[in-house]
C-alpha cells in the first residue's frame, strides 16, 4: 500500500502533565524560575558564579511515552490496556482535543470521534437541535445535515424523544444519537472510546455492522474497549499500552494475549509460592503411546509466533483425522484430533491446556480444554517436564475455513478441585497463562460425504444438540 493510504501517522508522541499539590505552587512556578533565569544572566554578566535554580514546584506525570504507529485506509485498530494506561489521552490527541508535549500526529481526512457519552451535546437542546449542532461542529454544512438527517434519526431509533431536550435522555439514548451522528458524516477516520458499552445487544450489532460498512468504504477505525473478544473479532491490529508505554503493536489476537499476560504479572510470585506448597493432590492420566503421531508429523513452533511468560513453550503440534493421519481438510461432522505438546522451564501446578476455533469473521465458534472436560490431571509439575495433549473435536460447524489457537495455563491443585464452589471470575483470576500460539494453523470443513440424507447437517455457525418430531392431525 502507498503512503497515500496512511490516514493516521503517530510519530514519537509523548504527553507530560505538571501536577501541583497546592494552587500557590502554580503561581510560584510561573514566577520563580524566570526570576532565577534573569538573575543568572545578570550575575554571569558580572563574571560571577551563577545562582543555583530552585527545584520545580510540581510533580511530573507522563501520560504517554514515545508512541508510534500508522493506521491505513480500510483498517481497524484496537487500543487496549488497563485504566490509566493512556488510551483516552492518546485518542484525544489524535482527535485534536489535546496537544502533545512532543512528537506529532499527521491526520488525513475528516475525523469522527465519539470519546465520551454525549460529547458535543448541549443538554438543553433537543435531539434534533443537537444533531445540527454536532454536525456543524464536525464540519458539515446545513445542506449536508439536511440530506442525512432522516438516516441519522432512523439509525438512532429514539422515536419522539428526538424532539425532547437531551438532558431527559437515558445513557442508552445518548449514545444512540451520538453514534448515529458520528457514523453518518462520511468521515475518513472514526474514533470510538468505550461508547458502545452502554448500548443493548441489538444496537451494538447495528453499530458494528455500520462500522464494517465504513471500513469497507475506506474509512480507518480506532476502537478502545476492555472487551478483548471485540478486539479479536473486529480489529486487524491492536496497540497495547501500559503506564503510557507502548508494550506491543501487532496482530490483534496476539495483542490480547500479551494483555492477559500483563494482567497476571503481579500475581506470578504468589502463584509460584502456592505451587511450591502444594502436594500432588490431583491424580493424573496418560495418553496411550500408540495414539501419539510420529515425531516427523509435528509442526515446529517459531518463537516469534508464541506469546509466553517464559515458564513454558509449545514444542510442536499436528491435526489428524480419526485414523491418526495428518489432515487439514474435513467433512462436516467428522472428528479432528489435535495433538500438541509443551516443555516447562519452570515448575507449575495443575496444567490447563486447550484450543479455540475461529471462523473467517474472527468469531470464536468453539473454545474448550482440559478444564471444561474436568478430567484427571497432575497436581504439580517440575521444570523440564514435557506435557502432551490429545484433544478430539467433532466439527459440527458451518462449511468454511477455521483458524485454531492452542495454549497452556496453570492453577494450583486446591483451586482446581474446588472449581464448582467458586464463581467464574474468582476461579479465572487464579489462572496463570504460560504460553499461547494465537495463529497455529487453519483447517477447512466441507460438505458431508453421505449415501443418504442431506449433505448439510445444519445452517448457521454451530450444530446444537436437540430433537425434532412431527405431529400430524389430518381431517
Amino acid at each position: 500500500m502507498s503512503s497515500e493510504d496512511i490516514l493516521i501517522d503517530v510519530r514519537n508522541l509523548s504527553k507530560r502533565y505538571e501536577i501541583y499539590d497546592k494552587p500557590p505552587d502554580r503561581l510560584k512556578q510561573m514566577v520563580v524560575p524566570p526570576f532565577y533565569s534573569l538573575l543568572n544572566r545578570f550575575v554571569t554578566s558580572l563574571g560571577l558564579t551563577g545562582v543555583k535554580a530552585s527545584s520545580p514546584y510540581y510533580r511530573e506525570f507522563r501520560a504517554l511515552h514515545n508512541i508510534s504507529f500508522q493506521l491505513r485506509r480500510g483498517e481497524t485498530m484496537g487500543i487496549i490496556g488497563r485504566n490509566g494506561s493512556g488510551k483516552s489521552t492518546l485518542l484525544q490527541i489524535i482527535a485534536g482535543t489535546l496537544t502533545p508535549t512532543s512528537g506529532e500526529v499527521v491526520i488525513k481526512g475528516r475525523v469522527a470521534a465519539l470519546l465520551e457519552l454525549g460529547s458535543g451535546f448541549n443538554p438543553d437542546f433537543t435531539g434534533k437541535e443537537n444533531v445540527y449542532l454536532n454536525g456543524r461542529i464536525l464540519g458539515l454544512t446545513k445542506y449536508e445535515i439536511d440530506t442525512k438527517y432522516q438516516q441519522i434519526i432512523e439509525f438512532a431509533d429514539i422515536g419522539e424523544f428526538i424532539n425532547q431536550p437531551v438532558k431527559t435522555y437515558s445513557s442508552g439514548m445518548y449514545v444512540r444519537l451520538a453514534f448515529a451522528v458520528q457514523a453518518h458524516i462520511d468521515a475518513s477516520i472514526v474514533i470510538i472510546d468505550e461508547a458502545l458499552a452502554v448500548g443493548d445487544i441489538f444496537f451494538r450489532q447495528k453499530c458494528y455492522a455500520r462500522l464494517e460498512q465504513l471500513r469497507q468504504s475506506g474509512a480507518a477505525i480506532l476502537l478502545v474497549t476492555h472487551a478483548m473478544t471485540e478486539v479479536e473479532q473486529f480489529c486487524k491490529n491492536a496497540l497495547l499500552l501500559k503506564n503510557g508505554h507502548q508494550m506491543y503493536l501487532g496482530p490483534a489476537i496476539q495483542a490480547t494475549k500479551h494483555y492477559y499476560l500483563q494482567e497476571q504479572n503481579n500475581r506470578s510470585k504468589a502463584v509460584f509460592d502456592t505451587i511450591n506448597d502444594t502436594e500432588d493432590s490431583v491424580k493424573s492420566a496418560s495418553i496411550n503411546p500408540e495414539q501419539w503421531p510420529a515425531i516427523e508429523c509435528f509442526r515446529r513452533v517459531h518463537t516469534a509466533s508464541e506469546v509466553s511468560n517464559g515458564w513454558g513453550t509449545c514444542t510442536g503440534y499436528v491435526v489428524c483425522d480419526s485414523e491418526g493421519v495428518p489432515c487439514n481438510s474435513f467433512s462436516q461432522g467428522e472428528t479432528a484430533v489435535f495433538y500438541y505438546e509443551f516443555t516447562l522451564s519452570h515448575p507449575i501446578g495443575v496444567p490447563l491446556a486447550g484450543l479455540v476455533l475461529q471462523n473467517e469473521r474472527g468469531i470464536n465458534v468453539h473454545g474448550k480444554g482440559s478444564l471444561e472436560y474436568f478430567g484427571m490431571a497432575p497436581g504439580k509439575l517440575s521444570a523440564g517436564t514435557r506435557i502432551q495433549c490429545r484433544q478430539c473435536v467433532e466439527l459440527k460447524l458451518e462449511i468454511g475455513e477455521y483458524s485454531y489457537e492452542i495454549g497452556l495455563a496453570t492453577i494450583d491443585a486446591e483451586s482446581y478441585m474446588n472449581v464448582s464452589k467458586m464463581g467464574h471470575e474468582e476461579f479465572f483470576s487464579r489462572i496463570t497463562r504460560l504460553c499461547h500460539l494465537p495463529a497455529a494453523g487453519v483447517i477447512s470443513v466441507g460438505w458431508r460425504k453421505v449415501t443418504n440424507g442431506p449433505a448439510l447437517t445444519h445452517h448457521g455457525i454451530a450444530d446444537l444438540p436437540g430433537s425434532f418430531d412431527f405431529r400430524i392431525d389430518q381431517k
